[in-house]
């Protein structure tokens, strides 16, 4: 009766076993099969082992323009947590969404007792991001700006003025174009329904006064913005 009974808990066990790898295994084809639709191909594996891996729950965001994407730790039961915008493309997903994993790592080893884009951070993106620093998964522009931000990564990718103009070269075309490049004393909307007047530059942004209210506001060359009228040229 004894070795009966050791038998079936051997054997339940087993089932067990073979339900979590089973059932990893699906998660790792589902998570795949929604990764395609967002990342270069040739990342989509890798990324899907990572969820599966580090057993964060990952979130597709409507556009933000705070953030990019963004890391909650564990509370209350749950798990990390990542979020994404969708409309970014599949190159800045994958950047942002490697940064937010970053942070994750950083987590699990140090708490909330670094800071959170502090050395230890720096070092974990520096190493994560590495199976993907190639030309296979980049186009060469985009790796060349990539591989010099990754020197010494910022809190935000957006915040390196040369990896955000390469990125912007494969976004979709959607009418907005970056400030830097319309005239001086050219008419833009700013998030679709502010017009403002484009005016000098101070420093590293622009003096822009806004049409309704006469307010000046700076705007950062990259900001995007869409063409309301042009100067004239008489």
């Amino acid at each position: 009766m004894l070795v009966k009974l050791a038998f079936w808990r051997y054997r339940r066990e087993r089932i067990f076993i073979n339900l979590g790898v089973d059932s990893r295994a699906i998660q790792y084809q589902r998570n795949s099969g929604i990764l395609i639709k967002y990342l270069p191909e040739q990342s989509v594996p890798l990324i899907a082992q990572w969820i599966v891996e580090f057993d964060f729950k990952l979130k597709i965001k409507r556009e933000r323009s705070t953030r990019l994407g963004d890391y909650t730790p564990p509370r209350n039961g749950l798990n990390h947590t990542i979020t994404i915008n969708h409309n970014l493309n599949r190159y800045a997903f994958l950047i942002t969404l490697v940064h937010e994993v970053a942070h994750l790592v950083t987590y699990n080893q140090f708490g909330n007792r670094v800071n959170p884009h502090g050395r230890e951070w720096k070092q974990n993106f520096q190493k994560l991001i590495q199976p993907f620093l190639n030309t296979d998964i980049f186009p060469v522009e985009v790796f060349s700006a990539l591989r010099a931000y990754m020197q010494n990564p910022a809190a935000a990718s957006c915040s390196d003025e040369n990896l955000l103009r390469t990125l912007k070269l494969h976004d979709a075309q959607n009418g907005l174009v970056f400030l830097e490049y319309l005239p001086h004393g050219c008419l833009f909307l700013y998030n679709g329904s502010r017009i403002f007047k484009k005016g000098e530059k101070i420093r590293k942004r622009f003096k822009c006064s806004e049409i309704s209210t006469g307010h000046i506001y700076l705007f950062n060359p990259l900001v995007e913005v869409e063409v309301f009228e042009s100067v004239s040229n008489s």
